[in-house]
């Protein structure tokens, strides 16, 4: 007789010796006793695929044989074993407060007596996702595409788009996506969402891996399964030999679900909220200053940052990031890039001493930030490529990785490790950084060896570091937004979500990234001088900076963490008010965002649309930005539960606004333009 298990909103059931996830989140798996899905699917080397397609993740060798063993639950964890005459097999199910979340983690342990190679586990395997074969048309995907300068745009498609039909047989089709390399969000972020058009339920899920993964949807019998993979799957060559009584631990990964878009990505944000990096350093989000962008660039020196920071103090920023360039001299006009790796200070950019600067920024208070990307040796830093072995870099096929004149450290090696370590140390007590700011700027592809312990080597090399110096607040960058999951952000408080270098197409990275990045980790570019024809002055940034452009970028940034950048001293009296009131305003909205869940009233958005509104919510109350943009001036937002709206930021510029049966008006006086609003009684 079948035995039905259940955990939170999970419910399984025992058949013949087998256990089979039946339904998760009010959502069934599996329209039929044959078209249950294991719990486990493992494929062995040499092992023979219950399947004609093992390209596809179901029907692998060792799926048939598992046999259930037991469950126990301890608090918050329902742990599952199965086995069979070769292995071992533990899975997970991770249940947080407030979030219907459920986290994922998966071992796997060789019991035989001799060494076996693994080529695939699947972390998690969910049947009966979306309205089935039948009413493919009325199943939606949303893949969240990403690129340089143009992170997280959500793709919304049917199944029946990508060819999915009642087949006349079995079904070989599938829609996946694999992740290969360093970048693990360079194509596509570790997430997706599944929509039943027909029953409104939206499943949500993450793969936390910090390099390669899977995801993969397809088709059996009247359903459509979803699988989540980390680096095993046959797309990434995966092989994993374990020595007798080892054990293997999987990538783990989430899913919860929700009533429409907004409720599922609250459930997530609730459940990312719970695992991820909380700094005391940065416990009041403090404004951040990096003079990178759209003014330094890769080049600071000691007169430029003492020239800029004084007007950086008085609009309220409380750091001040010196990026790229203040380490390794080199002639003018010569690209740093390639002679980075020493990490030790230029005499030429600050010929005092980058610790005079830092002690400047000190008697201005401001806390001093540095940049660096520790992970690569450039190809002209001899003293480097001399002092460390071969061993301590990446190789593939045998020879060192090199990408855009830069070779890729292995932290699995202590020399590696201790020379970095020595290198924060000297950052942070010689040169006065309290703010780090790791950057990762190249792909290193396919890599040779156990490329998983490498990139955990480097995640324990950071939390290294946390514990050395737990008052300097740490930053993740990638070109922007290239490593955006959440197995790195559980190790950093903040990580840049892009690059963007134009302001008036930021929003329509900033009205979709609180899908991706918690408020409270997700640093956005604010550059009110930015873009302009001639060499920067106060003449032409009076003339060409307007005081739409001012509060555009404010508000650019303020959903989430405010990077301010750009040369404020040039600003004039009323351009800088709008600075200073902008940064006053997110000492509010600070306060709020570590409670609160994203906000997507129109839906996400993409760089076509002329209206973008994204917001954050906590209890009856929304935050929200509203962009008009391409030529628009009027923005109409539903809002059917909308009592009472005022804008709180600018307060100063013209703003024509009603809330009228269940639509927010805003017009605006231009396009490019944008409004930050405070919407009340929203239940």
């Amino acid at each position: 007789m079948d035995q039905l298990i259940h955990f939170k909103n999970l419910q399984f059931q025992i058949t013949e010796g087998r256990i089979y996830l039946t339904s998760f989140g009010g959502m069934r798996s599996g329209a039929n006793q044959a078209s249950l899905l294991p719990l486990t699917e493992l494929q062995t080397a040499g092992g023979n695929a219950q399947t004609v397609c093992p390209s596809l993740t179901p029907g692998s060798s060792e799926s048939r044989t598992l046999r259930y063993v037991s469950h126990k639950v301890q608090g918050n964890r329902f742990t599952i074993l199965e086995r069979n005459e070769r292995w071992e097999v533990k899975t997970c199910f991770i249940a947080y407060p407030d979030a219907n979340a459920i986290a994922v983690e998966k071992s796997v342990k060789n019991i035989a007596p001799t060494k076996q190679t693994m080529e695939r586990v699947c972390s998690l395997l969910l049947n009966g996702v979306g309205a089935g074969i039948d009413h493919a048309d009325q199943t939606y995907f949303y893949a969240f595409t990403q690129s340089h300068h143009a992170e997280c745009q959500p793709w919304r498609i049917t199944l029946s788009e990508v060819g999915f039909f009642r087949s006349f047989a079995r079904n070989f089709k599938k829609l996946s996506f694999a992740n290969i390399g360093s970048w693990s969000s360079k194509a596509q972020l570790p997430q997706g969402i599944i929509e039943n058009h027909e029953t409104g339920d939206f499943l949500m899920f993450q793969i936390e891996s910090n390099h390669n993964w899977y995801y993969e949807i397809s088709a059996i019998e009247d359903d459509f399964y979803l699988a989540l993979s980390g680096n095993a799957s046959p797309e990434h060559r995966y092989a994993k030999t374990l020595l007798p009584n080892q054990v293997y631990h999987a990538p783990r990964v989430a899913f919860c679900s929700g009533k429409n878009l907004n409720d599922v990505m609250a459930q997530m944000t609730l459940y990312r909220r719970q695992i991820a990096k909380h700094s005391h350093a940065d416990k009041t989000l403090p404004v951040i200053f990096n003079e990178y962008m759209h003014l330094s660039w890769d080049h600071p020196t000691e007169a430029n940052t003492k020239e800029y920071a004084k007007a950086v103090a008085l609009a309220g920023a409380k750091y001040y990031v010196i990026d790229c360039g203040w380490h390794d001299d080199v002639p003018d006009g010569v690209w740093v890039y390639p002679y980075m790796g020493r990490w030790k200070e230029s005499k030429k950019n600050f010929p005092h001493g980058l610790r005079q600067t830092t002690d400047y920024l000190r008697s201005l208070g401001l806390k001093a930030g540095l940049w660096i990307e520790p992970e690569i040796v450039g190809i002209h830093c001899r003293e480097m490529l001399d002092y460390y072995d071969d061993d301590c870099f990446l190789k593939r096929n045998g020879e060192r990785i090199c990408v855009s004149d830069k070779y890729l450290l292995d932290f699995r090696q202590r020399k590696v490790r201790s020379y970095l370590n020595e290198t924060i140390r000297r950052m942070v007590e010689d040169y006065g950084a309290d703010y780090i700011k790791m950057d990762y700027n190249v792909d290193a592809g396919f890599v040779d060896g156990d490329f998983e312990a490498e990139r955990n080597a480097y995640l324990a090399w950071v939390d290294g570091i946390q514990e050395m110096f737990p008052n300097v607040l740490m930053e993740t960058c990638s070109s922007g937004g290239m490593r955006m999951d959440y197995e790195t952000l559980k190790h950093f408080s903040l990580v840049s979500t892009s690059d963007q270098t134009d302001d008036t197409l930021y929003p329509y990275i900033a009205g979709n990234i609180l899908s991706a990045v918690l408020p409270e980790q997700a640093a956005v570019w604010s550059y009110p001088v930015s873009n302009l024809k001639d060499t920067p002055s106060k003449e032409t940034v009076a003339q060409e900076v307007s005081l739409e452009k001012v509060a555009l970028n404010m508000i650019n940034s303020m959903l989430g963490r405010t990077h301010l950048s750009s040369n404020l001293s040039l600003l004039n009296e009323k351009q800088f008010a709008l600075v200073k009131e902008g940064v006053m305003c997110l000492e509010k909205l600070n306060a709020v965002k570590p409670v609160s869940v994203p906000y997507f009233p129109l839906g996400f958005t993409d760089f076509s649309k002329d209206t973008v509104a994204c917001g954050l919510k906590v209890k009856g109350t929304i935050y929200l930005a509203v962009w008009v943009l391409r030529g628009n001036q009027v923005a109409r937002i539903p809002l059917p539960n909308g009592k009472e709206a005022r804008v709180i930021y600018p307060r100063t510029l013209k703003t024509d606004l009603t809330l009228e049966n269940g639509i927010l008006t805003i017009s605006l006086p231009t396009t490019n333009a944008a409004r930050l609003l405070e919407i009340k009684d929203i239940k």
